[in-house]
């Protein structure tokens, strides 16, 4: 009975009416940062470099089916993600183009996972969730098109669901900071900030170690708590311009993209919806003329407010799998760091210097004679080096090592790597055994036991 009333209880609450005003403002938002990053992706030249040049490209588990297209190709699905944001960006054929980003742009991520990053991974989840939310409702160019869309008030989750996925982002990076390399040696800020002296103003301070200490402690009490000061009224406006200092900072020190901007917007949705109303009503008099949104006129525009079960029972889902999702590396052994089993996905962001350099060997089957790779004979330098150090993707360069040496007429080749790695600036170590077949080892879910165990001596 209580589960019953609990369910009920929480149904009722995601079909609670509020204001529609921050999640159009959520939408502009989203709309102008992705348009600025696909812009800046391609002036950049990345999709050439990156998607179309590459011999090979390592894919995610379960998507190895992904290939990217021809340059032509490649580059139409950019112009269609292009007009896509433009379209969430300004509500116009909304239901079209936030479709349409959401599967270029993860079509996109899936294609080499040497470029995994965090953020990606959090757009592709709004991107997700915008299909979802009816945030072209006002304020849009849609709403120009067709009046009778016009709404003011919508169900609660449709908000809600942004905020929540934004608390899953900075509590985990809060709890995976909570480590002994991070707080108590102050790593790998104590080997990235000493490099940082030349950043103008204050630069200086980087040289000394206390500085790191500060950084990583205030690292994670930022990420741990933040959330929390944002929900507050009180609080709101000192977090936020810890958002603003926190994220400029990052983005100044570190080559994280387009991320800093990214969080500097989305957090503005835990504003008031007074605080959007406002925002949106002094936009709307600039625009006065185009009529895009008769905000005045339609303060009874209410959405259908009641939540069915699928519906419910899907963002239930969906909220678990984020909360369970990135503790699924306690069901591996040994250092999460050093054998990054469970280390995707789980919102660990900066946590860990780690390089190294793999050496790839080949023998014959049928002779015996074992020789040496050449790597970047096959890969770009991003893609040696992401690969040199991580187990999985040593894997995957062994097997297509495999099938290219087939391809020249080796039988039944034996590939095995001695892959040196360093982690927080410790001596290196064989991540991988070297005398194992590469060739014979499968990636799956189950811990890979030719991964070494790392020695923290």
């Amino acid at each position: 009975m209580k589960s019953i009333i609990s369910y009920r209880n929480f149904t009722n609450y995601l079909g609670q009416s509020t204001s529609i005003a921050p999640l159009v403002v959520f939408r502009v938002a989203f709309g102008f940062v992705m348009l600025f990053s696909t812009v800046r992706y391609m002036w950049m030249g990345w999709v050439d470099t990156q998607l179309v040049d590459p011999l090979l490209h390592f894919s995610y588990y379960g998507f190895d089916w992904v290939e990217p297209l021809p340059r032509v190709g490649m580059y139409v699905v950019f112009g269609i993600m292009l007009i896509s944001c433009l379209g969430i960006l300004l509500g116009y054929f909304y239901r079209i183009t936030s479709v349409a980003f959401f599967l270029c742009f993860t079509y996109v991520e899936l294609i080499d996972i040497t470029y995994y990053l965090n953020h990606y991974y959090f757009v592709s989840i709004v991107a997700f969730l915008m299909i979802l939310a009816p945030a072209h409702r006002c304020f849009s160019l849609d709403i120009k098109r067709n009046p009778s869309l016009l709404l003011t008030k919508v169900p609660r989750w449709t908000v809600d669901i942004f905020k929540f996925q934004i608390a899953i982002v900075y509590i985990f990076a809060g709890l995976a900071k909570i480590n002994y390399d991070w707080l108590i040696r102050a790593l790998p800020l104590s080997i990235w900030l000493p490099a940082k002296t030349s950043v103008p103003i204050i630069g200086p301070i980087f040289q000394y170690k206390f500085t790191a200490f500060l950084f990583s402690w205030a690292g994670m009490l930022f990420d741990s708590f933040i959330i929390f000061a944002l929900l507050v009224k009180k609080t709101r406006w000192p977090a936020y311009i810890a958002v603003i200092i926190f994220h400029t900072l990052t983005g100044v020190l570190f080559q994280i993209g387009v991320f800093p901007l990214v969080m500097i917007f989305a957090v503005t949705i835990f504003f008031s919806n007074d605080f959007h109303q406002k925002l949106i009503d002094f936009v709307t008099r600039l625009f006065s003329k185009s009529n895009i949104m008769t905000w005045r006129n339609a303060r009874n525009s209410i959405m259908p407010l009641k939540t069915g079960n699928w519906l419910a029972g899907f963002l239930i889902s969906l909220c678990l799998f984020q909360l369970l999702f990135p503790w699924r590396y306690l069901a591996y052994p040994g250092n999460i760091f050093w054998a990054e089993e469970g280390y995707r996905f789980a919102w660990r962001v900066m946590l860990m210097e780690k390089a190294g350099t793999a050496t790839f060997y080949v023998k014959d089957g049928e002779h015996g004679r074992e020789g040496s790779v050449i790597n970047h004979q096959f890969l770009n330098a991003h893609q040696e080096k992401q690969m040199a150090m991580q187990p999985d993707l040593i894997l995957q360069f062994a097997h297509f090592l495999e099938d290219y040496y087939k391809s020249q007429g080796m039988k039944d080749p034996f590939v095995r790597a001695e892959a040196w790695v360093t982690l927080n600036a410790r001596p290196a170590q064989l991540l991988v055994d070297p005398t194992v077949d590469l060739t014979k080892m499968d990636d799956t879910w189950a811990p890979k036991d030719w991964i070494t165990s790392y020695n923290t001596d």
